[in-house]
């Protein structure tokens, strides 16, 4: 059985971004699970499969359902992205195994309609450690606009025996964005 022992949201919303006022406020949410890490005290465990395949789909509803009852609509969610933090008694696999599976991530994916890869960040930490979302356009993950990471952290979480398991989505990319796409960086190259 899954065991979550608590749940967490952050939220940010941005107004003013280099002393300009931003048209439309963006507005960054992150779902965030803190697990126990089932596999932590077995020693190695060869086949992480069964724990994968149990428990990365609930986690995933869990997840997109904090994660949407946070934004208006999923249409509203340009960029997304996951994260996971195993801790120090953990492996990185262990943070790995729940995020790099598509019965977690399509979960998301599905639900906001997105196409792109869920760009990533895994890694082992104590108690506080930065939980670090980076973000990518749903369904244009060239978008360079959309190249935006939100980061938070539990005071008390993870602790040696659990995973903390993220989700992260923003309403728009970066306010004022001004470095072009590679589409278009591509097309003056030449290169298309």
């Amino acid at each position: 059985m899954l065991e979550v022992r608590k749940t967490f949201t952050a939220i940010e919303k941005t107004f003013i971004e280099g002393g300009k006022e931003v048209e439309t406020p963006v507005k960054m949410v992150a779902a965030i699970a803190v697990i126990k890490n089932p596999w932590a005290g077995r020693g190695f465990v060869e086949n992480l499969k069964p724990e994968i395949d149990a428990y990365a789909p609930e986690l995933g509803n869990l997840l997109v359902e904090a994660l949407l009852s946070e934004v208006a609509s999923p249409d509203d969610v340009e960029a997304f992205g996951k994260a996971a933090v195993v801790g120090v008694d953990g492996e990185i696999e262990h943070a790995s195994a729940y995020i790099h599976t598509l019965k977690f991530g399509n979960k998301y994916r599905d639900a906001v309609k997105g196409s792109s890869i869920l760009s990533f960040t895994n890694k082992r930490g104590g108690a506080g450690t930065a939980i670090t979302i980076p973000m990518v356009h749903k369904t244009d993950e060239s978008q360079r606009s959309h190249y935006i990471t939100f980061e938070t952290a539990i005071p008390d979480a993870p602790r040696a025996d659990e995973i903390v398991v993220a989700i992260g989505a923003s309403t728009g990319g970066r306010p004022h964005p001004r470095t072009g796409n590679r589409h278009q960086d591509m097309k003056e190259m030449g290169l298309v």
